[in-house]
């Protein structure tokens, strides 16, 4: 892998310059400050205050990326979102199914595969296709949202806000490039900002039941 091989996928970047995507680097600022919000409100949540570390490593990896445009920026891009992704699984499936931590795991791995098998269906989508790699995320979270409806319901209302919020962010993402020529910065920087507040949001979902849970077994 090459990786200082220069990648050029949105709208702003005109130029291999540093500060070639000053807004979209810059919006990274949405996920850091999320984080730093989510870390002060989970002390007592152990689970709630990892994701706000990997969040605040989203923006992190995603700032170096908008800046430096390179495939070991793009990898540093990513993990920490695979990581958020998969943690936040096993958070739910162990403290809001109740699983035991083998099947919490378990479960928690299926998502490699489901992904495998529908991102190449989502790659066939209008519009979305473009970001046919994270819709199976949205997807994930209304199908939990439904399957916790009656078992949980302020867990599943989180839950389907937080699915919305995710699918106009990845709306934003996904026409960046073919809106460049009506809007010349393109629209990847609103992806930051609403994804920074919907990955907040999903760890408050999170953190609020914990404590609930905490306190119902006192």
């Amino acid at each position: 892998m090459e990786l200082l091989r220069e990648i050029d996928g949105y709208c702003e970047r005109l130029d291999a310059t540093y500060w070639a995507e000053p807004v979209n680097a810059v919006t990274n600022a949405a996920f850091v400050l999320a984080a730093i919000w989510m870390w002060r409100r989970s002390g007592g949540v152990p689970l709630a205050r990892a994701l706000a570390a990997i969040l605040f490593a989203i923006g992190v990896g995603s700032y170096l990326f908008h800046t430096h445009a390179q495939v070991w920026a793009a990898i540093a891009d990513v993990v920490p979102i695979a990581l958020f992704i998969l943690l936040y699984l096993f958070a739910i499936n162990r403290d809001v199914w109740r699983l035991p931590l083998w099947a919490a795991a378990l479960g928690t791995v299926l998502f490699l595969p489901y992904a495998a098998l529908t991102i190449p269906l989502w790659a066939q989508v209008p519009v979305y296709g473009v970001s046919a790699g994270y819709m199976p995320v949205p997807t994930l979270i209304l199908i939990y949202a439904a399957l916790l409806w009656s078992r949980q319901p302020q867990v599943a209302r989180g839950f389907v806000v937080g699915a919305v919020i995710l699918l106009i962010s990845l709306f934003a993402r996904s026409v960046d490039e073919a809106w460049c020529a009506a809007l010349p910065g393109g629209t990847h920087f609103a992806w930051h900002i609403l994804n920074g507040i919907m990955l907040g949001w999903m760890i408050e979902v999170y953190r609020r039941h914990a404590l609930e849970g905490a306190q119902t077994a006192r």
